[in-house]
C-alpha cells in the first residue's frame, strides 16, 4: 500500500456509492459525495420526451420494477417505477441496520429515476468541488440529440465552456468516437475521455481520436498491458481506468501513474490510499 499513497489518484464513485446503495440513484451519490469521493461518474440516456437520465442499460429490466427501453419511455413512466428494491432483491447492502437508501415514503426521490439535472443540483450545493463524468450511451436512437440536449444543460449551469480543459468539473465520456467528436465541435474546451474495452490497432502507440485529452482503458486492458498506460503517458494524455474495486489493482494503477480510477467502492479506495474523505480535500 506505500507506493499507492505516493501518487495521488483521484476517486471516481461508478454511478455512485454502488456497491452500497441502487446505481444511479439520488441515494448512492448523495453517500458517494458523504465518503469524500473526487468525482461522480453517471450514465446518460435520453427518454422518449427529451430528458437525460441516468440510467445504463438500455432497458429499465434491471434496475427498477418496470420493463422496456429508456429511449421509448417518457420520464413521468420512469418516475412512476422503483429504482431501489432490486438492491435488496439481490442480496446486496443486507445488514443488521436498514441502510439509508432503502424506499421511505418520506424520501421517495433517493430512490427514483434521477435525472442529470437533478444530479447537477445536487453536485452544485456539495458545499466543495465534486467533478462529474459524463458517459453517453450508444448506439441510441437518439444519434447526436443526447449530446445536443446534455451541451444545452451544461450551458444552464455554466459548464459548458470552461476557459481550459484542466480547469472544467464536468467531462464527457464515451466509447463512441463520433459522440466525442460532436461534444468537441460544439465546446472545444471541455475535456472528453474516450472509453476502452480493447485497445485498437491505431491507437496501441498511444495516440487517441482527435482532440481527445484523456483515456478511459478497462481494468483488463491495464492488467494485460501495463505498458500502454507509459505510452498514454508519453502522449501527454491523462489516464482514467475503470471499474478498480480491489486494493491490488489501486495499487497497480498507482504505480503506473494512473490519474484517476472510477470505482463502486468509493469509501474502501479511500481508505485503502489514506485519504479521509472531505477532511482531505
Amino acid at each position: 500500500m506505500t507506493h499507492a499513497r505516493q501518487h495521488r489518484l483521484q476517486v471516481v464513485a461508478h454511478r455512485g456509492a454502488s456497491e452500497e446503495a441502487p446505481e444511479h440513484t439520488l441515494a448512492a451519490y448523495r453517500k458517494a459525495i458523504e465518503d469524500g469521493a473526487d468525482a461522480l461518474e453517471c450514465d446518460v440516456r435520453l427518454t422518449a420526451d427529451g430528458h437525460l437520465v441516468c440510467v445504463h442499460d438500455r432497458r429499465v429490466n434491471r434496475t427498477s420494477n418496470g420493463r422496456g427501453a429508456v429511449s421509448a419511455l417518457e420520464l413521468a413512466d420512469l418516475a412512476a417505477l422503483d429504482f431501489g428494491s432490486w438492491k435488496t432483491r439481490a442480496g446486496a447492502g443486507v445488514r443488521d441496520e436498514e441502510p439509508d437508501w432503502v424506499h421511505r415514503p418520506e424520501d421517495r426521490e433517493a430512490t427514483s429515476v434521477l435525472t442529470l439535472e437533478r444530479l447537477l443540483e445536487l453536485v452544485a450545493d456539495a458545499g466543495r468541488r465534486v467533478e462529474l463524468a459524463i458517459e453517453t450511451k450508444h448506439p441510441t436512437r437518439w444519434a447526436g440529440q443526447v449530446e445536443e440536449r446534455l451541451l444545452v444543460l451544461l450551458k444552464r449551469f455554466g459548464l459548458d465552456a470552461p476557459p481550459r480543459a484542466e480547469e472544467s468539473p464536468v467531462r464527457v465520456m464515451s466509447f463512441s468516437a463520433r459522440s466525442l467528436h460532436r461534444v468537441r465541435a460544439a465546446s472545444p474546451t471541455l475535456p472528453t475521455v474516450y472509453l476502452m474495452q480493447f485497445v485498437s490497432p491505431r491507437l496501441r502507440d498511444g495516440k487517441l481520436p482527435l482532440g481527445v485529452g484523456i483515456a478511459g482503458p478497462s481494468l483488463r486492458i491495464v492488467r494485460s498491458h501495463p505498458g500502454y498506460v507509459e505510452r498514454l503517458k508519453r502522449a501527454g494524455h491523462q489516464v482514467h481506468v475503470w471499474t478498480v474495486n480491489e486494493t491490488r489493482d489501486v495499487d497497480l494503477c498507482a504505480s503506473l501513474g494512473v490519474d484517476a480510477v472510477i470505482t463502486n467502492r468509493p469509501r474502501a479506495v479511500l481508505d485503502h490510499l489514506g485519504r479521509t474523505g472531505r477532511d482531505d480535500l
